[in-house]
């Protein structure tokens, strides 16, 4: 079976074909550590934890890069406002965001270089940058010669006036053409920390951060190279055109996959109006797995419009089938094994989650239905789930968030007494124990196995 993917460089759907038969690269560009992580860097991880998870299916050997971005203009005015040094930030956010990224049960990276720690590496694609002609210093700073590169704007596929609309945003008096981009920036009243350099004391840009690294662990030209959308023009753009010059490879990437943008309410995603969310703020009040699939009911190259009606549905889909699967769980035998094929191929069509999840409400519905085959079912269900989408990981007497091994032993308990009292035919405290853990969010169900529970 075949991978197909949506190739941003080529603008249409393509099989995936590795440059080596058995090893795959592929490079992500990761967060920028200031704060915690919020819902666009969350998005963005577990789309690519999907593709990552489902080339480990069909290769041997797959280096995963995500890096961290932990030099940044924001981080250091951070860094002043929390009156701490920067690296105390960023080793904090940092582990703030695997903290968060784990909750969502996305997996661990195979590398995850930090800016910081491969200035050396940096400086060096600079210097060979310049020697070939496709860089050049002016007044302590060192940009790209964008004229040297004939390829510019291939990528994000924009024309003259489109690329010269967003190089403004970055105007300069010390650039020679509009469109270079900055390598290098020295100290200054903003950013008063650096490194030394044949250019002086600074620090280096954005997007040759991501090119130097890449390169190091990946090669002049690797798989996959993924990311926001919005991050094609100019982050992705600038980085191919910096790595061809250097590598003198036609593309930097042979596929470019991009997840769509994200809105919540209806608009950006903004603190001023009030709907921007960090990912631990939504995990005081909804369990990671419920977060994860609210992301996988859109396709990932599609723009989603995050709300709490969406995390209502999830929550509600997971409740579901966490109820399907909990009377024969503790009997089941999760040991490895292929998973469900029609929700397998699904994502092997550019990682259809919707496709994939519609198949796996059928699979919950037989299921509900099955005797004979209930277990086996089950098993298979909860494999597909676990290995292919990172959810349904949980116990389910534990899947709710909030329910501490100190509460499960307190429901497990007053289910105890509740059985004790009507075996005693005290209907009247059997009652008054079911009344009690309903006020507290918990709902019993007598089955012919017992008494079941789950949250409301």
């Amino acid at each position: 079976m075949k991978l197909r993917i949506y190739n941003t460089l080529s603008g249409r759907k393509e099989e995936f074909i590795p440059i080596r038969p058995d090893k795959v690269g592929m490079y992500v560009c990761g967060p920028t550590v200031y704060s915690r992580a919020h819902l666009g860097n969350a998005r963005s991880a577990v789309v690519f934890d999907v593709l990552y998870r489902t080339l480990r299916w069909l290769y041997p050997d797959i280096t995963y890069v995500r890096n961290i971005t932990d030099v940044d203009d924001k981080i250091y005015r951070a860094s002043l406002e929390l009156g701490i040094d920067i690296r105390e930030l960023t080793e904090n956010t940092t582990e703030m965001y695997h903290e968060d990224m784990c909750a969502l049960n996305v997996l661990p990276v195979d590398i995850e270089p930090r800016a910081t720690e491969h200035i050396a590496d940096i400086i060096e694609f600079i210097e060979r940058l310049i020697e070939d002609g496709n860089a050049y210093c002016s007044n302590g700073h060192v940009y790209f010669n964008v004229s040297s590169y004939p390829g510019y704007g291939k990528l994000s596929k924009k024309n003259a006036d489109e690329l010269l609309a967003g190089a403004r945003v970055e105007t300069s008096p010390f650039k020679r053409n509009p469109l270079d981009f900055v390598l290098w920036k020295p100290i200054d009243d903003n950013f008063k920390i650096g490194w030394k350099s044949p250019w002086g004391v600074g620090r280096p840009g954005w997007h040759i951060e991501c090119s130097a690294m890449s390169r190091k662990y990946l090669g002049d030209r690797f798989d996959i190279h993924g990311g926001g959308l919005d991050l094609v023009f100019p982050h992705h753009e600038n980085e191919n055109a910096q790595s061809c010059a250097v590598t003198r490879q036609e593309v930097m990437a042979n596929y470019w996959i991009h997840n769509g943008y994200l809105n919540v309410d209806g608009g950006k995603m903004s603190k001023s109006i009030g709907n921007f969310y960090y990912v631990h703020d939504l995990l005081e009040h909804y369990d990671g797995e419920v977060i994860r699939l609210s992301f996988l009911m859109t396709h990932y190259a599609s723009p989603m419009n995050f709300g709490f009606d969406i995390l209502k549905t999830a929550k509600n889909i997971l409740d579901r089938w966490y109820r399907a699967i909990a009377e024969n769980y503790e009997s089941l035998s999760l040991e490895d094994g292929p998973p469900i094929r029609e929700v397998f191929v699904a994502l092997l069509d550019d990682l259809n989650t919707p496709k994939a999840l519609s198949i796996l409400s059928a699979t919950i519905a037989e299921i509900n239905k099955a005797h004979d085959n209930k277990a086996k079912l089950i098993q298979l269900f909860v494999r597909t789930c676990r290995t292919c989408l990172g959810i349904m990981s949980k116990d389910p007497r534990e899947y709710s968030r909030g329910v501490s091994d100190g509460h499960l032993q307190y429901i497990e308990d007053q289910i105890a007494a509740r059985t004790a009292a009507k075996k005693n035919k005290d209907y009247k405290t059997a009652d008054e124990i079911r009344k009690a853990l309903q006020d507290v969010g918990i709902i019993l169900e007598d089955t012919e196995n017992g008494t079941k529970w789950r949250q409301g």
